[in-house]
């Protein structure tokens, strides 16, 4: 049984992947995922957020 991953998208960004490939570990759109992130992108937090994502989450291998 493999272990489900994290990875930033490489197939499915706008920026870093990072929304793409949230949405691809849930299993959900990556619009709601980039819709959630603007809510969150109104009180600052969600940019940090997003930023640490992206520097943390590696990219999605080949």
């Amino acid at each position: 049984m493999s272990q489900k991953k994290l990875y930033r998208s490489r197939s499915n960004r706008m920026i870093c992947g990072v929304c793409g490939g949230v949405g691809e570990y849930f299993n959900i759109d990556a619009t709601l995922v980039r819709l959630l992130l603007v809510l969150l992108g109104c009180t600052g937090s969600g940019i940090v957020a997003y930023f640490i994502a992206a520097i943390i989450i590696p990219d999605e291998p080949v």
